[in-house]
C-alpha cells in the first residue's frame, strides 16, 4: 500500500514533521510517500493561502495519483479536498476531517487548539463545511510571533497545553485537536498532562488512508462527487489539463 502524504505548503521542515508523525502509526507493508508543494507559501494561514495551496494540491495529485493507492492532504482545514475527491478516482483524506471524526468517536465535543489567531476564522468553516458545527466545542488559538514553523511546536507546547486545558475546563470539550501541520506529533508527546484524549491527526489521517483502501471503494459514477466532464483548458500544468480534459481514455 502506497500513501502520499501531501503538504501544499512550501515549509520541507512541515513534511519532515509529517512524516516523523505518520511512520509510526503506519501499518507494516504501507509505504509514505512525502511531496512538498514546489511553490505557494511557507504555511497556510488565510481563506487567500488555503485557495492557493488547493490549487496546488489538485496539480501535484495529477502528477502522483497514478502512483499511489491513497492520498492524504496534510494541512488542516483540508485545502482542495472536495475539489481532489471529484477529480481523482483514489481516496484521499485531510487533516481536519480525518481529526474530526477520529475526536468524534471518542467524546461528544471536541476542542480544536492551534498556535496562531489567524487561523480562526478558516478553521471555523473548515467545520461548517464538514457539518461538525454541533460537535465542536470550541476553537481555541494563541496570540503572538512564533521564531519558525518548524519548530513552533517546541516554542509553544506549554501554552497550547494550557490552552487545551482550559478548553476542557471552560468548553467542556470531550477531546482535544492540536491543529496544523505544524503541530504533527505533538500530540503523544502532551497527552499525559491534558485530562481528555488528544488526536493526532496526521496518526489519524493515515490509519483512515489505510482502511479505504483496504475497504477499495469505487469511485463515484454519479452524485455531487462523481467525476466532471471532459473539458478544454488554458494555461494549467499539462498533468491536471490533461486529466480535466479526460485525455488518459
Amino acid at each position: 500500500m502506497r500513501i502520499l502524504m501531501l503538504n501544499p505548503n512550501t515549509s520541507a521542515g512541515v513534511t519532515d514533521l509529517i512524516m516523523a508523525a505518520a511512520l509510526p502509526v503506519a501499518a507494516p507493508g504501507t509505504e509514505l510517500i512525502p511531496a512538498t508543494a514546489p511553490r505557494g507559501v511557507p504555511y497556510i494561514a488565510t481563506r487567500a493561502e488555503a485557495v492557493l495551496g488547493g490549487a496546488i494540491a489538485l496539480e501535484m495529485l495529477a502528477e502522483m495519483h497514478t502512483d499511489v493507492d491513497a492520498a492524504v492532504i496534510s494541512a488542516f482545514a483540508d485545502p482542495g479536498l472536495g475539489g481532489a475527491r471529484e477529480l481523482f478516482p483514489i481516496p484521499v483524506i485531510g487533516l481536519a476531517e480525518a481529526g474530526m471524526l477520529t475526536a468524534c468517536m471518542l467524546g461528544g465535543r471536541f476542542a480544536i487548539v492551534t498556535f496562531a489567531s489567524a487561523l480562526e476564522p478558516w478553521y471555523r468553516e473548515c467545520v461548517a463545511w464538514h457539518g461538525l458545527e454541533r460537535r465542536c466545542a470550541s476553537i481555541r488559538t494563541l496570540d503572538g510571533a512564533f521564531r519558525g514553523i518548524g519548530s513552533v511546536q517546541e516554542e509553544k507546547a506549554d501554552l497550547l497545553v494550557s490552552l487545551a486545558c482550559r478548553a476542557v475546563e471552560e468548553d467542556q470539550a470531550d477531546v482535544v485537536l492540536l491543529a496544523g501541520a505544524p503541530l504533527a506529533g505533538l500530540g503523544p508527546k502532551v497527552a499525559s498532562r491534558i485530562p481528555v484524549p488528544v488526536v493526532d491527526c496526521v496518526a489519524a489521517a493515515v490509519k483512515q488512508a489505510e482502511a479505504l483502501v483496504t475497504l477499495a471503494p469505487q469511485k463515484a459514477r454519479a452524485g455531487t462527487f462523481r467525476r466532471p466532464d471532459p473539458k478544454p483548458s488554458i494555461g494549467l500544468p499539462t498533468a491536471l489539463a490533461s486529466w480535466i480534459a479526460h485525455e488518459e481514455e
